[in-house]
């Protein structure tokens, strides 16, 4: 132990000695490490932030109907472009066809101006929703009411608002009962949905939610609706869409074989899609790092045979005081894993510092993993390990007479 504590000591002291050529000789583990940590932080936390949102959006026990499904080529697109709205009478065929849903919910959404007095906001989500918005909890009221199902059947100028805007056109004023202005058209608050934060630097807070008959109303009823279905137990989602599917393709009168005009969209297979793009990028990253080890490897080495040669004589003379083979590889090797290590350690370092930085200076969440650090120092320790071999033996090959001859 003893002996393997002054190698490292003795490697660490040859590192600070020689700061330049250390640092260059360490770029490309600096490089590489410091790969590892940026982009599996930013991954992680892309990946954490974009299934909050998908599940908030569509819940992770539900699914949706619209009128596209996700498409792969441009011809599915082009072929889906015809493909019929969705209408309450979809909504009402799953209702009667699907033994295992418990809820469906008919929804359309746009983006209007919502004033209130002076204030007024651009670009707001305006939601349309039919009475079964009840049972989804992607919808809540912190302060005030739910619109109730009344007040949606008889399509009242109520709304449902949510925290930012609540805030935005109304101050510290309390809003419950006031009457906005969405696209024009007055409408009564009844409730403030809870603060939900962003996501991507979006906000989540920033939506209306009306009567889908008010709705219609502002902005026409020819748009296609999305219809969210919540089954009766999470177990039971693929039996659930299975259901739909067929109810909507007896609805609609879809002969056999003839492919579905709608589409059905759950979280996870929104979540599969985008995890598939994030595995592009992870591909990307081990060509990245592995070419960067590389090079970073073959700089080590040739660095530890020019040790070896500038060591020539007092490698000689410890064989000819009785070192044995093990004991010079062991040294050699030594210092090589040390000097690897040593990059892997700043470039983990670096790592976790960019991703805070890019963190804190954009949208793009990052969260740095334990397991990215642990493999960054290893591979690293393996790297120092691998191509130090070459030159330890080398160093424990030497002759000691010739050693000592050598000036």
């Amino acid at each position: 132990m003893a002996h393997l504590l002054e190698s490292v000591r003795l490697a660490l002291a040859s590192i600070w000695a020689n700061k330049l050529r250390s640092l260059l000789t360490l770029l490309g583990n600096i490089v590489a490490v410091s790969s590892i940590i940026t982009v599996v932080a930013l991954i992680t936390g892309v990946n954490g932030a974009v299934t909050d949102a998908i599940v908030s959006d569509l819940g992770a026990d539900s699914f949706v109907v619209q009128r596209t499904a996700f498409t792969q080529n441009e011809d599915e697109f082009e072929r889906q472009r015809s493909n019929p709205n969705v209408t309450l009478d979809d909504a009402t065929a799953i209702r009667r066809f699907s033994l295992s849903a418990s809820a469906v919910m008919a929804q359309a959404q746009q983006n209007a101006s919502i004033a209130y007095r002076t204030e007024e906001l651009e670009s707001i989500q305006v939601q349309g929703v039919t009475e079964q918005y009840l049972e989804f909890t992607t919808f809540d009221a912190e302060r005030g009411h739910m619109i109730s199902p009344v007040e949606i059947q008889r399509n009242r100028p109520v709304a449902l608002i949510g925290w930012q805007v609540a805030d935005r056109l109304f101050g510290a004023a309390d809003p419950l009962d006031k009457t906005l202005r969405v696209a024009g058209v007055p409408f009564r608050v009844v409730g403030v949905s809870a603060k939900k934060g962003s996501s991507f630097g979006s906000s989540l807070d920033e939506f209306v939610v009306i009567p889908l008959g008010s709705y219609q109303k502002l902005f026409g009823a020819r748009q296609s609706l999305q219809l969210m279905v919540r089954p009766r137990d999470a177990s039971l989602v693929d039996r659930a869409k299975d259901e739909a599917r067929v109810a909507l393709r007896v609805e609609r009168r879809l002969k056999p074989g003839a492919p579905d005009n709608f589409g059905i969209v759950a979280s996870d297979s929104v979540l599969d899609i985008f995890r598939q793009a994030t595995a592009g990028i992870a591909v990307l990253l081990v060509g990245i790092v592995g070419l960067s080890l590389v090079v970073g490897g073959i700089v080590i080495m040739n660095i530890m045979l020019m040790v070896v040669s500038e060591r020539t004589r007092e490698i000689g003379l410890r064989k000819a005081l009785g070192a044995r083979r093990l004991d010079i590889m062991s040294q050699v090797l030594t210092e090589s894993v040390t000097l690897s290590l040593t990059g892997g350690v700043v470039g983990v370092a670096l790592g976790w510092a960019l991703a805070t930085l890019i963190a804190s200076l954009t949208p793009v969440p990052a969260a740095v993993e334990t397991w990215s650090i642990v493999l960054g120092v290893v591979v690293t320790a393996l790297v120092g390990l691998f191509f130090g071999w070459y030159p330890a033996r080398r160093a424990a090959s030497l002759d000691p007479i010739e050693a000592l001859r050598r000036e």
